[in-house]
């Protein structure tokens, strides 16, 4: 396979800092494809240089949506996003150009190929009831509760996890369908199209090191002018914008709670632990995916090529 017949949807995922966005813009400048967003912080337009987005020049080189197109205030969640590129891969293909989507956001990703379920929302005062219920009965009693209408819930949910147990119970008795049956319930949006998955493995402690030298060129390229903006604007800290790995530690030498050199170690330690959950989870979550260890984007590129020939499309 070569340049010139990339596949006709290529979805390039990884950890931050892994090369993903350069893999794609060379793939995208050889064989004119369009580059579609797959990962949440980039959904946002306010931390440019936080969240590592496009530059003017990557823009110039290759067209790109969804990158910076929500504002702060905003909330995208997983089917916001789904929808909105849904509808960009049909705009593209429409004019006979491959796509690439690149990201770090593994739900993302999940919901392209695997489908998403409409699950009906739960009501804020059914869902206090359960929350009470658990805090009454403890996880072992809950559990067992649970496992009695969803096993296959119970059983993948970690000791613990107390979020995922409400809502799991949540979903069964306010819908009378069980949380597995309506994600069972679902539909690859990619279904019946040529497709192939991609995984940047760098190596462990190379793909810390980009990290750290990368939060360095941040501070560098003045990182801080955009989370003092943003930081005086006020806004509300659950908003997902406000969750850009660094910006909490950031924001807290701008109130004058840290050293800069104590923020971005804190900094750089935060981005570190998001690089190795994003690992663990496309290790976990895409098994059949083509793995690329290469750093520099043309040794990914062969490396790509190398391998494309040889899948089967849709994996």
């Amino acid at each position: 396979m070569t340049p010139e017949n990339l596949p006709p949807i290529t979805l390039i995922a990884g950890p931050t800092a892994s090369g993903k966005s350069a893999l794609a813009l060379g793939l995208a400048a050889q064989s004119g494809a369009e580059i579609i967003n797959a990962d949440a912080q980039q959904i946002y337009g306010d931390l440019p240089i936080l969240t590592a987005a496009p530059s003017d020049q990557d823009r110039g080189t290759a067209p790109h949506h969804l990158f910076g197109v929500a504002e702060a205030t905003e909330v995208w969640s997983v089917g916001h996003w789904l929808r909105a590129a849904c509808a960009k891969i049909a705009d593209i293909q429409a004019q006979g150009r491959p796509v690439i989507l690149v990201g770090g956001t593994g739900l993302y990703f999940r919901a392209l190929t695997e489908g998403l379920a409409d699950i009906p929302a739960v009501s804020v005062s059914d869902r206090d009831q359960i929350e009470a219920r658990y805090d009454a009965e403890g996880e072992a009693a809950f559990r067992q509760a649970l496992a009695a209408q969803d096993p296959a819930a119970e059983a993948r949910i970690e000791q613990g996890d107390r979020q995922r147990l409400i809502r799991a119970l949540s979903v069964m008795e306010t819908s009378g369908k069980s949380l597995s049956d309506w994600q069972a319930d679902t539909t690859s949006a990619l279904a019946g199209q040529d497709w192939t998955g991609v995984v940047l493995e760098t190596d462990r402690a190379l793909l810390y090191d980009r990290c750290d030298a990368r939060l360095v060129s941040m501070i560098e390229a003045g990182v801080l002018d955009e989370v003092a903006d943003l930081a005086a604007r006020g806004l509300d800290a659950k908003l997902p914008a406000l969750k850009a790995v660094g910006y909490r530690e950031l924001a807290a030498h701008l109130r004058g709670e840290t050293t800069l050199p104590e923020a971005l170690e804190a900094a750089q330690r935060e981005t570190r632990r998001y690089a190795k959950r994003q690992l663990t989870w496309f290790r976990n979550q895409t098994p059949g995916w083509m793995r690329l260890s290469a750093v520099s984007p043309d040794a990914a590129m062969r490396q790509f090529f190398a391998q494309t020939a040889a899948l089967t499309p849709g994996t």
